[in-house]
């Protein structure tokens, strides 16, 4: 079978779905439903004109090309954003969710996704050459050194927390052995969670014109990562301090901050709005960038993304615009 006639097949399954189900409906009568298609990050991508992109999997919200909200609030000038109450599985605001977009170190909460399925948190990784020596322009390191000897565990938590590009390749020689072979787990993960329109060639997000997605690929893979307690451990964490050993077998230690504004008392959500955390990404091609997962009063969750935000500023300031739907969201559920 061609390439056409899986995405045609494709369509018809997902499309005798939608005619059952879709963005809104209760989370326990949604169906689980898993696409997978191959060598769709190979095809042409062009703004706006997905191959398909309606997918069901576990109370996924899925929302038709058609139905984003129109009328972009004016606020809003980033180049994509997305409001699902994840809860419910419905959706609150969208906007061009499927463009193709540069995530910049968004790319991490793909790199954990992977981790959490193939790593064991208790191993202990050695810090390479390769990992200790990124001399790329904008790159972000915790500044472990090679030799370094760092359980899994803190080496994540730094890598999330800190976003540390250092700590990233470091996480992918230690899974797959080369960070090639680890961003083939990256595209191999995300497509069966009907992620398809991605592409990953790194684990950190560091530019690269092969690799981007798509606001709402974004949140199909971060509501996956929500029902991980762990994951959601980490990113709530504003410091976090990683001890280790150096190559010299002495006790090490770093502190980073969290990259997140809110976690740091930098940014203020919307009254009745809990921000338990998420991940942020900038570069100059791809912008300001962020993906959060909050708790409204009325305890459903909400997953938000805005990319390629003209400044970190611009960023929180149209996040927190998002979150007001969220805030006037669960105050109708009281």
């Amino acid at each position: 079978m061609n390439f056409n006639s899986k995405i045609r097949q494709g369509i018809f399954v997902i499309f005798s779905c939608l005619l059952l189900t879709g963005c809104g409906t209760k989370k326990n009568e949604l169906l689980d439903y898993r696409v997978t298609v191959s060598n769709v990050a190979e095809t042409p991508f062009e703004d706006n004109a997905a191959v398909t992109q309606d997918y069901l999997s576990d109370g996924i919200c899925v929302i038709k090309k058609k139905e984003q909200t129109k009328g972009q609030d004016s606020i809003m000038s980033a180049k994509s954003s997305l409001l699902v109450n994840d809860t419910e599985a419905k959706m609150l605001y969208s906007n061009g969710i499927y463009k193709k977009i540069y995530p910049a170190s968004i790319t991490k909460i793909v790199t954990a996704l992977v981790v959490f399925k193939y790593g064991n948190l208790e191993d202990t990784v050695t810090i390479s050459h390769n990992a200790s020596h990124i001399t790329e322009y904008g790159a972000k390191l915790c500044g472990f050194e090679e030799g370094d000897r760092i359980v899994l565990r803190d080496l994540v938590s730094s890598f999330l927390v800190f976003s540390g590009n250092d700590a990233g390749t470091a996480i992918a020689e230690h899974i797959a052995g080369s960070e090639e072979e680890f961003a083939n787990l990256m595209n191999k993960e995300v497509e069966n969670l009907g992620a398809v329109h991605s592409h990953f060639v790194n684990p950190h997000g560091l530019h690269d014109k092969k690799h981007y997605t798509t606001a709402y690929d974004l949140y199909l893979i971060f509501h996956e990562l929500a029902k991980n307690q762990t994951f959601l451990d980490i990113i709530s964490q504003s410091t976090y301090t990683a001890k280790f050993k150096g190559k010299d077998k002495k006790k090490k230690k770093l502190y980073f901050t969290s990259t997140d504004r809110y976690l740091i008392g930098q940014a203020e959500p919307p009254e009745g709005i809990t921000v338990i955390g998420g991940k942020t990404g900038t570069t100059l091609k791809a912008g300001s960038c962020l993906i959060l997962y909050s708790e409204g009063k009325n305890d459903n969750h909400y997953i938000s993304v805005v990319l390629k935000a003209d400044s970190g500023d611009d960023l929180y300031v149209q996040m927190n615009h998002l979150l007001g739907y969220a805030q006037k969201d669960a105050e109708k559920g009281n």
